[in-house]
């Protein structure tokens, strides 16, 4: 099940990024194997494997990198891989002896997936960071915030996910489809910095073009500068959302508040935003969330109610497009993207730690002796 039924995937214990690319690929049909540590070293959540819920559709075996044994382990099961996902700082692989050039060499079709914050090489490569360090970096932390406010961190979505985890799914994804062509691996290097600029990409233009002004936040047309496309408050102290940026929307956003256009500053006067959103802030004030999604119950004026993460899993629209799922007992975000033909899904519960991993050696093709070698190895199971 899943465009990627069939393919191997070997990922090595990790947090954030790492787990969250291998995430993608499970639920997309890989079979993920994780090399976990012999005990839990503190990285996750700290309340067991079921709440981790990056790590649903994987199955675990354990091993101890730092041991000759461990490593030739490690060479062993990654011969028989498709892809690896690591996510250590660089060079670490390489001391570990577990290099691209070690698994390459041992395995020729494997795609090495590399995950790290500032890259394989230059001057900061080897320093320690976290997302918001890394988008510090690519400009787009500074961009994030409202008026007269410092920078705002926008979760760990940019860094961690969006340039981090999910381009490397993508990365590797891509690497596969050649190798399938040219039988040949080679090595994916993602850095988050230079994802979480790549995401900027349209920014460059807005730039280039004069649309964007990056000396000041919250002034600008995406950043809460722009009246029209900002959250509200509501009656209830609850918040909506709207991005009336098109004159057709904003017409119909005016024609929900119930306000004459003639009565306001024109849409674009930027000199005249704050008056526009005074008035704004008026009006909703006025109603309660529910209140102003009835009202705007149809409307183009691009309007949405903000929701808790727990709020999202029940509305009406993600409840009718199947968007959230439960998972031992755990309610999360179904697979994504959709595919007509051949769909993802999350195959079981994240593993406790070695849980599944002889079923999925097996499953690998590696028979009783093989598993009861790497067993010597070191390699751990659970079951």
């Amino acid at each position: 099940m899943g465009p990627l039924k069939g393919i191997k995937v070997l990922e090595l214990e990790a947090i954030g990024p790492g787990p969250f690319c291998g995430m993608v690929l499970a639920d997309l049909g890989a079979d993920v194997l994780v090399i976990d540590r012999p005990s839990d070293p503190g990285l996750g959540l700290g309340r067991g494997r079921n709440v981790e819920v990056m790590m649903r559709g994987k199955r675990s075996l354990t091993l101890d990198l730092k041991s000759k044994d461990g490593v030739a382990a490690a060479i062993e099961l990654a011969s028989h891989a498709d892809a690896l996902i690591e996510g250590f700082r660089p060079g670490v692989m390489e001391r570990l002896g577990l290099g691209p050039d070690v698994l390459l060499a041992k395995n020729p079709k494997l795609v090495y997936g590399r995950m790290t914050g500032w890259g394989q090489d230059g001057p900061m490569a080897a320093r320690a960071g976290h997302d918001i360090n890394y988008i510090a970096l690519s400009g787009m932390l500074h961009a994030i915030g409202r008026a007269g406010q410092p920078p705002a961190p926008p979760l760990n979505l940019i860094g961690d996910f969006g340039g981090g985890g999910m381009l490397l799914a993508l990365g590797i994804a891509c690497a596969l489809v050649e190798t399938g062509r040219s039988g040949k691996g080679q090595v994916v290097d993602a850095a988050m910095v230079e994802g979480a600029g790549l995401l900027g990409a349209m920014f460059s233009g807005m730039l280039a073009s004069n649309r964007w002004n990056e000396q000041a936040r919250g002034v600008n047309l995406l950043d809460s500068g722009a009246p029209w496309y900002d959250a509200y408050e509501t009656k209830d102290g609850k918040y909506v959302s709207i991005g009336s940026i098109e004159p057709k929307f904003y017409a119909d956003l005016l024609l929900r508040l119930g306000l004459d256009k003639e009565s306001l500053p024109a849409q674009m006067d930027v000199a005249q935003w704050p008056v526009l959103r005074k008035r704004f802030g008026e009006v909703f004030r006025g109603k309660t969330r529910d209140a102003w999604c009835a009202a705007f119950e149809g409307s183009d004026a691009c309007f949405a109610p903000v929701l808790t993460f727990s709020e999202a899993r029940s509305h009406p629209h993600n409840v009718a497009r199947r968007g959230y799922v439960e998972v031992g007992g755990i309610p999360q975000p179904a697979p994504a993207p959709r595919f007509s033909r051949t769909p993802g899904a999350i195959s079981r519960k994240p593993p406790e730690r070695g849980e599944g991993g002889r079923a999925a050696l097996a499953d690998w093709g590696l028979g009783e002796a093989a598993i009861k070698k790497l067993t010597g190895l070191g390699v751990g199971f659970a079951d």
